[in-house]
Parts: structure tokens; C-alpha cells; sequence
């Protein structure tokens, strides 16, 4: 099971965001377990300074916009 944090606002990105990896790992079969985190502190914690940003496993993937389905499919690879 992966852990997935998606750093953000709560804005439409950060929504797109969440839907868009919870929709692919569905397809791949893969469990994750998907936390929002919306604390600025908490974010730049990460070193992200421009949302969302997505942490997988502890480990900054993406930062800045909504990830393309290629690159969200590539963390389940």
C-alpha cells in the first residue's frame, strides 16, 4: 500500500489532483492510502512552494499543477 499526500489549498488543482491518482490506482488495482494536507507549514516542510504537490512514501514526486494520467500511472508502475 502506498501512502499519498496531496499538498494543497483544497483548490480545484488539489481536487483534480486527488481524483486523478485515486482514479488510476483504482484502475491499476493498487490500495493507497490518501491523506490531504493543507497546513502552509506542513507544505513547505516538503520544500514545495508551488501546489499541489504530491508525496509518495515520504518522497516528493510532483510539485506545481495537476501531474499528466502518464506520470501518475509511472508512480505505479
Amino acid at each position: 500500500m502506498k501512502d499519498i499526500k496531496v499538498l494543497g489549498s483544497g483548490c480545484a488543482n488539489c481536487k483534480t489532483t486527488i481524483a486523478l491518482i485515486e482514479q488510476i490506482a483504482h484502475e491499476k488495482g493498487e490500495e493507497i492510502k490518501m491523506d490531504k494536507v493543507q497546513d502552509m507549514r506542513a507544505i513547505i516542510g516538503y520544500g514545495v512552494m508551488s501546489t499541489p504537490g504530491v508525496v509518495i512514501d515520504g518522497k516528493v514526486v510532483h510539485a506545481g499543477g495537476v501531474p499528466s494520467r502518464d506520470k501518475i500511472a509511472q508512480w505505479f508502475a
